[in-house]
């Protein structure tokens, strides 16, 4: 019964949000879009009623594709006979025959992203200490993510035209244009979509939720306990936030809400759903940033650190010891700060525990593979944290744990070609990181940290304050932007060059950079993938969506901030 309310409530509180949130969301939020279950064989479970495939296909379609386009099955997309935009209403003149609407870009967005790159090519001069051809890729680079953000037209089309345009203009070679798509880090986001589906379709990922609605649902405030836990012991193996949002938690919140009369795009939304659907997204911020492993963008960042010259010796640990103290602060602050600020009606849930002993009972023992995922993910945890000493990289461990689902067929290879989202992120992502890292090599970030420290340097700014500001502007600049990823390939470099130009200790300012980058992704309900996921659920109202995201800015920005830098400044980092 509870599965099947998730189904039901999950599908139609998404659908309901999708006016909200489509055409914002980038490309973690199409993550969702292949956590869909198949049927079972040779020791799968057959998919249930209200499996979370279902809200998971809801969720992708609410959020808009990764590069803008439409799922198969959704709204406007070829499985409904349809594309482009909905049917014209009623009344509306027929379009002449043998004419079609106008699928290509987007005129107005279209001209004012290649107008940045224009003025920064011809009007604006070329500096001193800067070569023409770095100066043409910055004025590409900065079309390039004007449209990430304005949209003209799908991402990864986006991405592969200004890449054209790079190598059409010879402002880079073919080889050194392509040279990202060989990046480790890259591929290791890739694969991570295909972990999240394997999660998804066993099962696996439900059960361990449910097991913590068991332990901790004799109340709400205990319910959003055990939801947040489960996340976070989820997500160092399963590294796509929108899949963990969309293909596991909110069918299981709207299970649970729906039980006790909370409903989606209803009033009555306030008894239980709007509290959980926000704990969960505030909370899941910290989680996220506990373990490297546990969001996309944080292996990017160090790699981009990396690109800096910043080398982080035994990463995996290195990144949770840094993390641990204001994480486990915030992942226990934070819930109940939500439960005093946004409050359910309903505070007791005694049936709760028993619904979740119903449903494992129905779910049965663990299938050959829930076992089979368990043990890959776990040997891959395992590598991830011993893998640097044994001389095995992260992405070849992705590999590997990868190679152990297709060899017991966990995953079919026609899952991961299904996976589309994952081969859209390789491509618009390489894109945005290849120009990055030639920015780099080429001297132009170098050049524009020199001269913002240099002029806090006269201005009499301490590294300390610098430090703040920037971490200020890097966070506030993400109400730009619908990705956390993009935003990571578009400024981190930039800051974290900053920080280090103005005196801050370079290892202090790549991992704080890189912590602080997943505290923005609940601000708005495009600020990422799962925040379009959760928007799209109907629970909370946009209203209470912009507000709530502005009041935990400053509570986790003075989390970290606090207990951050005092924790940091014991380990010797400053």
């Amino acid at each position: 019964m509870a599965a099947a309310g998730a189904a039901r409530g999950g599908a139609r509180g998404a659908r309901a949000g999708a006016g909200r949130a489509a055409g914002r969301a980038s490309a973690p939020a199409a993550a969702a879009r292949g956590a869909a279950g198949r049927p079972g064989a040779g020791g799968r479970r057959p998919a249930r009623p209200g499996a979370p495939a279902a809200a998971a296909r809801a969720a992708a379609c609410a959020a808009g594709a990764a590069g803008g386009g439409v799922r198969r099955g959704c709204r406007g997309s070829p499985a409904s006979g349809r594309r482009g935009p909905a049917p014209a209403a009623a009344g509306a003149a027929p379009a002449a025959r043998g004419e079609s609407a106008w699928e290509g870009v987007k005129p107005v967005p279209f001209l004012a992203s290649i107008s940045v790159g224009l003025a920064v090519r011809f009007l604006a001069p070329v500096p001193a200490g800067v070569t023409p051809q770095a100066w043409q890729l910055l004025a590409i680079f900065l079309s390039t993510i004007t449209g990430l953000v304005l949209q003209p037209v799908a991402t990864g089309a986006w991405a592969m035209m200004a890449l054209t345009f790079t190598v059409v203009t010879k402002t880079l070679p073919f080889q050194a244009a392509f040279q990202a798509f060989t990046n480790e880090v890259i591929w290791l986001i890739v694969i991570s979509f295909f972990f999240a589906r394997g999660f998804v379709q066993t099962g696996l990922g439900e059960r361990v939720a449910t097991i913590f609605v068991k332990l901790f649902g004799k109340s709400t405030l205990g319910l959003s306990y055990g939801l947040n836990i489960a996340e976070t012991l989820i997500g160092p193996a399963m590294p796509s936030t929108t899949a963990r949002a969309g293909g596991i938690f909110l069918p299981i919140m709207t299970s649970l809400s729906k039980n006790n009369g909370s409903l989606p795009n209803d009033p009555s939304s306030r008894k239980m759903g709007a509290f959980l659907v926000q704990s969960q997204l505030q909370t899941s911020s910290h989680g996220s940033a506990l373990f490297l492993t546990a969001a996309a963008q944080n292996l990017l960042c160090l790699k981009l650190a990396s690109e800096l010259g910043v080398q982080i010796p035994g990463q995996f640990v290195t990144w949770l010891v840094a993390a641990s103290v204001p994480a486990l602060v915030a992942l226990a602050v934070v819930p109940f700060l939500v439960y005093k600020l946004y409050p359910p009606e309903i505070t007791s849930t005694p049936e709760a525990p028993a619904m979740a002993a119903e449903k494992l009972e129905a779910l049965g023992p663990m299938s050959r593979d829930e076992l089979t995922m368990a043990g890959s993910m776990g040997g891959a945890i395992v590598l991830w944290v011993f893998g640097e000493t044994l001389g095995i990289s992260a992405a070849v461990t992705a590999m590997l744990g990868l190679s152990a689902l297709l060899f017991t067929g966990v995953l079919k290879w026609s899952d991961c070609l299904a996976e589309t989202s994952a081969w859209d992120t390789l491509a618009w992502f390489a894109v945005l990181i290849g120009m990055s890292g030639q920015l780099n090599s080429m001297g132009v970030i170098s050049f524009f940290s020199n001269a913002v420290a240099g002029a806090l340097s006269a201005a009499n700014v301490g590294w300390l304050a610098t430090f703040g500001l920037l971490q200020l502007a890097y966070y506030g600049l993400h109400y730009m932007f619908a990705s956390q990823t993009a935003h990571v390939g578009s400024l981190y470099s930039a800051f974290c060059a900053m920080m280090i130009a103005s005196g801050c200790p370079p290892l202090l300012a790549a991992l704080s950079l890189a912590l602080n980058t997943n505290l923005f992704g609940a601000i708005t309900p495009f600020a990422s993938g799962q925040s379009a996921v959760y928007a799209g659920s109907g629970f909370v109202p946009e209203s209470d969506f912009l507000r709530l995201g502005a009041v935990f800015s400053a509570i986790n920005l003075a989390i970290w901030a606090v207990v951050g830098l005092g924790w940091w400044k014991f380990l010797g980092y400053f």
